[in-house]
């Protein structure tokens, strides 16, 4: 599964095609309905629009409506978990990115898997829990600002939207939880992708399809990701990737871990006296702020049978694995499929 999942040298040609465009005027009633219908025009004044417009994309703050620029080199600033990367494999390079998972500058703020598809030299922003830093945002002077994958707070929005065109989730999504395949088919669609958008999302799913029917043995094991963080564990649900590939490869929900609630959407807090949820046929576990080491030898995980039986998969967060794990990207799922998946069969081997 080395090669990548869309020729990037196609995909640079389609979004070089995608983002020229002539000048225009957008249609003055469009803007006032609020609905910013580029099709409704008549004439000479509709194909100027349509020429003007690169794309309208809808998401859960209603239609944006994104200018094509006027030399061709669309400026994109992606400040959503993993919005560069679908960038990226759609052969667009973002002017700047919001670095997430501390890949830092040497990894242009993405993962390995996705670094090498960067020629240029984009602005990283560093993750920070505070603010989002507008003044830097509005001087990098963005034709549209990605924010796909995040905490979906309206009054970040609106101040995105004023520097320029902002997009945001889907519709009816919770935060940090757009669905892989809709965050792919919203970031394509606002750079003017969608075509591509759809077609990475079905070689994706392709790639999925074809390790679930490689490994039949998959089918129905009931299954669960989990993670040590803090003072407690915590269980990955539908919406979290970490949960989402493991399940799209035919696994299902152990019944008691699936009877939690999720107070967080997609994760759920597991106290010390709940751990034995993580009991499942095959666990994948990994470690958030401790080492591989301090996962394997704490005593409640050491003491569940899927860990003594060798069923449980524990991840090094040293390793980029953990990362793709975590990213949710169709660049990232390649990872995953490859690196995961071997170790998925020998733990399932392990319950003969």
């Amino acid at each position: 599964m080395k090669t990548p999942i869309l020729p990037v040298t196609a995909l640079v040609a389609a979004a070089a095609l995608a983002l020229t465009a002539c000048n225009g005027d957008t249609d003055d009633d469009a803007e006032a309905t609020g609905t910013n219908d580029v099709a409704g025009a008549s004439g000479e004044d509709s194909a100027e629009t349509d020429e003007d417009v690169l794309a309208v994309v809808d998401h859960m703050y209603g239609p944006t409506e994104i200018p094509a620029p006027e030399d061709g080199d669309l400026r994109v600033v992606a400040l959503g978990w993993s919005d560069a990367e679908i960038a990226l494999a759609l052969g667009v390079e973002p002017i700047a990115v919001h670095d997430w998972l501390g890949f830092g500058e040497e990894n242009h703020g993405v993962g390995p898997w996705a670094a090498d598809l960067v020629t240029g030299d984009p602005d990283v922003i560093p993750r920070s829990d505070g603010d989002i830093d507008y003044e830097l945002i509005q001087s990098l002077e963005p034709d549209v600002i990605l924010n796909v994958n995040s905490g979906y707070e309206e009054d970040e929005y609106n101040r995105l939207n004023d520097i320029a065109p902002t997009v945001s989730g889907p519709e009816g999504a919770e935060n940090f939880n757009p669905g892989w395949e809709d965050h792919t088919r919203l970031v394509a669609e606002a750079l003017g992708l969608a075509e591509e958008g759809e077609q990475l999302v079905a070689d994706t799913q392709a790639q999925i399809d074809e390790v679930r029917q490689a490994h039949p043995e998959f089918e129905g094991v009931e299954a669960i990701t989990g993670s040590k963080f803090g003072e407690a564990y915590g269980l990955s649900y539908s919406g979290d990737m970490r949960w989402d590939i493991i399940e799209l490869l035919g696994f299902q929900m152990y019944g008691p871990a699936a009877d939690m609630e999720p107070n967080q959407g997609f994760f759920a807090d597991v106290s010390e006296e709940q751990v034995e949820v993580f009991d499942a046929d095959v666990a994948v576990l990994f470690p958030i702020g401790y080492t591989l080491e301090d996962l394997a030898s704490d005593p409640l995980i050491s003491s569940l049978d899927v860990v003594a039986e060798d069923r449980a998969v524990l991840l090094d967060p040293e390793d980029d694995l953990v990362q793709a794990f975590s990213a949710g990207s169709p660049l990232s799922i390649e990872l995953v499929l490859e690196e995961l998946t071997p170790q998925l069969a020998e733990a399932v081997e392990n319950l003969d």
